[in-house]
């Protein structure tokens, strides 16, 4: 609500824009002060002042000039690429060639200054530049299933609630009323794809597999007609079952559920699952592997108006073997990583676009019996990209002696409020569970080093 005039603090010809303002409750954890106009400030300090704010003039007008802070539209979708089992960090974003812990990897330079990954990842260093690392992420899960809810949905698991993912938060605090296929969408999915949680079954991930083939359960088993029977017969069972029992009926969302689905049969927006008619030239360039062609699909549903897909790489629980299998795993995910950045970018989606390239938490230092790594949620790397985070980091920095303790890490709920925030979304705000109780989206504090 509008203060009346007599207690506005400025004229009325000196209010900031309502679009900053607008921009401005969609970053709630950016210095509203600081955002606003430097200028508009200085005119407006200036009227009566007789000039006392002359040298405070010329630095605030420097400092505008330099920051040259930059406005972008809140990110509206995520990519989450989730390396189930756990991948080494030593032999993907943070090697330390030439030390004990690690072992026969090589690293290579990048397009960001002084900053060296794993070999292997040639094309995914040419473009480094676009993308941050987190390498001291720290978890308290070190068992599969606990570690992929916790870098899912930002909480350790509890006995009461089952917390929503980050996904599934996206779709709920970001309708998209236009898009006719599901918002929150698991392609190649894992033992455990991004849930609703407390938030309900209708935010699952829909699950769907290598884009090679028809997506399941699409297309009817019957022709034209009798499937029009079928759904006239349908909706008269629907209907008998309701009456008297309008409540029951709703609180089963089944007549919800169908219409869904027959909006989403019948949708033409079932084509961003549809790679046939790709050119070769870029199905190649994504790897041509289930897992590229899934990030090709990535883009595409986003270019549709879907707010979140996970697509899963399986096969990182190394314990045995670790260097060649890691080896193998790359050869699947640079070129598909790489060219997924490339191609947001080529269609204008990387800085409404954000990536996420994560497992559940790392490997270790130390080497095994067996010739590899075991689990290791104490310094793991996380990359992002796009969404208007910060490009060209490095945060954190391991031991190369292998030891636990590092200058500084970061949370996993850090992390999620992190993301949140570059997607408009307050991850302060607070949900209820099932049972009452007061939910934070994110328990943790936006990251200023990424934001």
């Amino acid at each position: 609500m509008a203060l009346p005039a007599s207690q506005q603090p400025f004229p009325a010809s000196q209010q900031f824009d309502p679009q900053q303002f607008h921009a401005a409750q969609h970053a709630p954890y950016q210095n509203l002060a600081s955002d606003w106009n430097r200028r508009q400030f200085l005119r407006v300090a200036g009227i009566g002042a007789g000039g006392w704010l002359t040298m405070l003039a010329h630095q605030l007008a420097r400092a505008d000039e330099a920051q040259k802070v930059s406005r972008h539209q809140p990110a509206t979708a995520i990519i989450l690429l989730w390396m189930q089992g756990g991948p080494s960090q030593l032999e993907t974003f943070d090697p330390h060639p030439g030390t004990e812990i690690g072992g026969p990897t090589k690293s290579i330079p990048t397009a960001t200054k002084g900053v060296k990954i794993a070999q292997g990842l040639e094309q995914t260093a040419e473009i480094l530049d676009r993308m941050s690392l987190i390498r001291t992420v720290t978890s308290k899960e070190g068992d599969h299933e606990r570690g992929t809810y916790t870098v899912k949905t930002g909480y350790r698991p509890l006995p009461a609630v089952v917390h929503p993912s980050l996904g599934a938060i996206v779709c709920h605090e970001l309708p998209a009323p236009q898009t006719e296929i599901p918002r929150h969408i698991s392609i190649l999915p894992g033992q455990w794809p991004g849930r609703g949680g407390f938030l309900g079954d209708e935010y699952d991930a829909f699950k769907t597999f290598d884009p090679i083939n028809p997506v399941p359960d699409v297309q009817s088993a019957v022709d034209e007609n009798r499937q029009k029977q079928r759904l006239s017969d349908l909706e008269m069972l629907e209907k008998s079952f309701a009456r008297g029992r309008e409540r029951q009926a709703a609180e089963t969302r089944n007549r919800d559920t169908m219409l869904a689905a027959k909006k989403m049969m019948g949708s033409k927006q079932l084509a961003a699952f549809d790679i046939s008619k790709e050119p070769r030239e870029l199905l190649a360039a994504y790897g041509n592997t289930e897992f590229g062609r899934s990030c090709l699909v990535a883009r595409k549903l986003v270019q549709t108006g879907v707010r979140a897909v996970e697509v899963t790489l399986d096969g990182w629980d190394t314990h045995a073997n670790n260097f060649e299998g890691v080896s193998n795993q790359l050869k699947i995910l640079d070129p598909a990583l790489a060219t997924l950045i490339r191609d947001l970018e080529q269609h204008n989606l990387l800085d409404t676009t954000l990536v996420v390239w994560a497992g559940e938490f790392g490997r270790t230092p130390n080497i095994n019996p067996f010739k590899g790594r075991d689990h290791w949620p104490h310094a793991f790397t996380v990359v992002t990209a796009g969404g208007g985070l910060k490009r060209g980091l490095v945060l954190g920095e391991t031991d190369p002696g292998g030891g636990r303790k590092v200058p500084k890490s970061y949370s996993i709920a850090d992390l999620h409020a992190t993301f949140l925030s570059t997607l408009g979304i307050n991850p302060k705000k607070e949900l209820y569970s099932p049972f009452g109780q007061p939910v934070k989206l994110a328990e943790g504090t936006p990251l200023p080093e990424l934001l």
